[in-house]
């Protein structure tokens, strides 16, 4: 006997939709099961974060003296300029500058008092001194690198001597009137 062709019924239609469905479901949910560790892996680790950034408190610090802080392993220098010390940077001409960049350029608009630079001089990457009153700031009042006599200005521009470059001004920004966060 011949078999009759007969339309398919329709209720196996929808079991083969719904299976499917089921199927393309389990499929998404496999791959985001897998995925998801593998992106999360690939995000800094806790204990980088934390030294992705740096909050200074700049209320114990008075006027004509700095402070050193590590930022990712760096020293960063933050000095509470005096007024004299502010206006001597404002002062040099860029023409008598190695690496010209004005003082405004340097510093946060209204809160020219306070300087934050990356303490490594930019020569051989020794670290300079002048952050303690009594400490040899070179002629120029900034910082001094022992290691090969390049000076620095007090807004951190490189003055005199083998450095090629400024002290770095790393990104911070001011948390009220009376913080800082480096980084």
């Amino acid at each position: 006997m011949a078999q009759s062709m007969t339309a398919p019924n329709p209720g196996d239609v929808t079991k083969r939709d719904f299976l499917k469905l089921v199927a393309a479901a389990g499929a998404a949910v496999g791959t985001g099961a897998i995925a998801w560790p593998l992106i999360d892996s690939l995000n800094p680790a806790a204990d980088t974060l934390a030294l992705s950034s740096t909050v200074v408190d700049l209320a114990p610090i008075p006027a004509g003296q700095a402070i050193t802080v590590l930022w990712r392993g760096k020293p960063v220098f933050v000095r509470h300029r005096t007024d004299a010390e502010i206006r001597l940077a404002q002062g040099v001409a860029n023409s008598a500058l190695t690496d010209p960049a004005t003082d405004a350029s340097r510093v946060k608009p209204g809160k020219e008092q306070w300087l934050v630079v990356v303490g490594i001089c930019t020569h051989l990457g020794c670290i300079p001194i002048g952050n303690k009153a009594t400490e040899e700031r070179g002629e120029f009042g900034g910082w001094f690198c022992p290691c090969h006599g390049s000076q620095y200005d007090t807004s951190g521009r490189v003055r005199h001597g083998p450095a090629p470059a400024n002290l770095a001004v790393p990104p911070y920004a001011f948390d009220g009137d009376t913080k800082i966060k480096i980084g």
